[in-house]
């Protein structure tokens, strides 16, 4: 495996945002190509002021990488696409500096300054070592975990140097798997969106916690995966579980002004009313790099009618 990094700022001269992959200029291009149909790791910059404070200089999601094309309209320029359905935000972003060290060793010095000729490079390979460190520390809270023994612990524990079985590799590998399996992206998804919405319905505003100190609230696909819908945190919404089931029929959606719109379907509007929020908008993420996307929300609203409603 060839696993990268690559750096995304908020506001960029890259076309990085768009469904037409990683955009990079021709100095990246062997890195990539070496990382082609292998795993990359998103990760904000320290001075992006388009994301919160606390999340700046992190990692923040996982795609699996495709083919590299060349950029039509930019000479000297190309894309890395993305299998969108193999992307996933993290549940939590997870900062550069773990225990007192760099998950990625060449970006700090000892002393835990950056190593700035390593930060300013947009694209970095990394370990497998270090690929599943990352992935390790995405979902702390999730159904389902990885294994809780940390790659390096296990070295030591048993006493195998890396270069004798690539152990590493192994772990490495069962993450990938991981990362392709629905069974546990699903739980992942539900607790990068719970955390964006800080456990509360976005329609009722309702935090309700149940007796085991669990959140009642799920994560709902605005488009859903079977049609063509991805797990980004902007793709989700948290709901509780009886307005979860009428987002998913189209008998609520969203506007773009925020409202809450109740469908022409419904045959007893009053009591949907009740359940809406005093303010009929939905309740928004605090973070702005978590608020749902409007073409999401676009893609809802004429999927159910309700652009014609």
């Amino acid at each position: 495996m060839v696993n990268v990094v690559l750096v995304q700022k908020t506001v960029s001269a890259y076309d990085d945002h768009s469904s037409n992959g990683y955009h990079f200029p021709k100095q990246y291009f062997d890195r990539l190509k070496a990382a082609e149909g292998d795993w990359a790791i998103f990760y904000t910059p320290v001075k992006d002021t388009g994301v919160s404070p606390e999340n700046r200089g992190s990692y923040f999601a996982t795609v699996q990488l495709g083919s590299i094309r060349a950029d039509p309209e930019r000479e000297d320029h190309y894309y890395a696409a993305y299998m969108p359905e193999t992307y996933a935000d993290f549940g939590r972003p997870v900062p550069r500096i773990v225990d007192g060290h760099f998950l990625e060793p060449d970006l700090g010095k000892d002393d835990l300054t950056t190593n700035t000729g390593v930060a300013l490079q947009s694209v970095r390979h990394i370990s497998d070592e270090v690929f599943a460190r990352i992935i390790s520390l995405a979902w702390p809270d999730a159904d389902d975990e990885l294994p809780r023994v940390d790659p390096v612990d296990r070295l030591k524990k048993f006493g195998v140097h890396e270069d004798q079985l690539g152990f590493d590799h192994e772990v490495a590998r069962d993450v990938v798997q991981q990362l392709r399996n629905r069974t546990i992206r699903d739980p992942r998804f539900r607790t990068a969106v719970l955390y964006a919405y800080g456990k509360k319905c976005a329609v009722t505003g309702w935090d309700f916690i149940n007796g085991g100190g669990r959140a009642e609230v799920e994560a709902a696909h605005i488009r859903p995966v079977e049609h063509g819908g991805s797990d980004k945190i902007r793709n989700g919404i948290a709901l509780s579980g009886t307005i979860h089931w009428m987002f998913d029929r189209g008998l609520i959606g969203i506007a773009e002004n925020d409202d809450i719109l109740i469908s022409r379907k419904v045959n007893d509007r009053s009591s949907v009313e009740r359940l809406i929020n005093p303010t009929g908008k939905i309740v928004r993420p605090i973070r702005p790099e978590h608020q749902p996307h409007p073409e999401y929300l676009k893609w809802h609203r004429e999927f159910h009618g309700f652009a014609a409603a």
